[in-house]
């Protein structure tokens, strides 16, 4: 055989096995679109949509697929996808970490477009927010769903205090979506699901809020206004603990891993390394004057090792990868030629 595209295949393979049991128990085949930056993937997709459909003699429009919009390129596209898919569109979703990625990795060659530490990008951001509101704008012009981002809390077990405290952040969370005018949303982990459920069930008593249109202005310089914080000693270290934690976890093959009470995807290592990376490249300050170097991050890394190893355990740590999730952080940092995606090498490892 040939090498070809994975999501390609995997939607090929499960739609032929799959697509007409679906249909007889009353559901169907539904799919979610990740990463696109352009109208032109949407049009592919629809095309191997239309396609699969004729060659197994299902009805066109049968395949509803919705878009993460989660690259700060296709936020400038949103009706273009959406008509691309036409009959096969369920609608679009924010996909909030991936977003946050591509918004550094575009702008990462513009001194200008430093961001700050991770932890002080969030919903609220300027950014972040103009995006959201564009989605749900978007979508309801064109009758069609916008779903929300995913809280990344998890509860916390065997700490009142904590948990408690994470459950009110997403239930602010979820409040914040569902007055926008969002029309569903996602959480991380399904102890959660009835806190989103009651704020939507108390904010959104329709099944939907299409109808709720927004009509503010929302320009390209509010989609792509420089958040504003700062970088601290404190935010490149977290950068490198939750990097070489995560990357770790994808070389033993789990792709979601629940970090600092957190669940995390590759998204979260791809901001930590590329807000390194990018630090080091544009000389970026700290707050308190130094800036950052490789020099610097490679002086962090064996404290924030015995860190880890200290969260994992001595067993986890020795018996895991991290030697090897070391040495890959440290070559995506130290390169002047930026990788695109940090799992295209490491992919040569699993």
């Amino acid at each position: 055989g040939e090498p070809c595209s994975g999501g390609l295949f995997d939607f090929g393979l499960y739609f032929f096995h799959n697509v007409h049991q679906l249909l007889e128990i009353g559901s169907g085949p539904y799919f979610y679109l990740p990463k696109m930056e352009s109208h032109l993937e949407a049009r592919l997709w629809n095309d191997a949509f239309v396609m699969a459909q004729d060659e197994l003699g299902i009805a066109q429009g049968t395949i509803k697929a919705t878009v993460l919009i989660e690259t700060i390129l296709a936020s400038f596209e949103l009706h273009e996808i959406l008509w691309e898919l036409k009959d096969h569109s369920a609608g679009l979703n924010c996909g909030r970490w991936d977003y946050i990625f591509s918004y550094i990795k575009r702008f990462r060659n513009h001194p200008e477009f430093i961001v700050p530490n991770r932890d002080q990008v969030t919903m609220a951001s300027p950014f972040m927010d103009a995006y959201s509101r564009l989605v749900i704008q978007t979508c309801h012009k064109r009758n069609v769903h916008a779903m929300g981002g995913m809280a990344a809390f998890i509860p916390i077990k065997g700490d009142e205090a904590a948990n408690e405290a994470a459950v009110n952040k997403v239930k602010n969370d979820k409040i914040r979506e569902a007055k926008n005018g969002h029309d569903g949303t996602w959480v991380a982990h399904p102890g959660l699901v009835q806190t989103a459920l009651d704020v939507f069930n108390e904010y959104m008593p329709t099944p939907n809020q299409i109808t709720k249109a927004r009509t503010e202005t929302i320009t390209a310089a509010d989609l792509i206004e420089v958040p504003k914080g700062t970088i601290t000693e404190e935010g490149v270290r977290k950068n490198i603990n939750v990097g070489i934690l995560y990357i770790e976890s994808w070389l033993r093959g789990n792709g979601a891993a629940a970090i600092y009470n957190l669940m995390e995807d590759a998204a979260t290592a791809e901001i930590s390394r590329t807000q390194v990376w990018q630090w080091i490249q544009r000389g970026a300050e700290l707050e308190d004057g130094r800036k950052v170097s490789y020099d610097m991050v490679e002086g962090f890394i064996p404290s924030e090792l015995e860190k880890i190893e200290a969260y994992v355990g001595s067993d986890a740590f020795n018996n895991g990868k991290f030697e090897l999730a070391t040495e890959l952080f440290k070559k995506l940092v130290a390169t002047e030629e930026f990788e695109e995606f940090l799992t295209l090498n490491a992919y040569n490892y699993i």
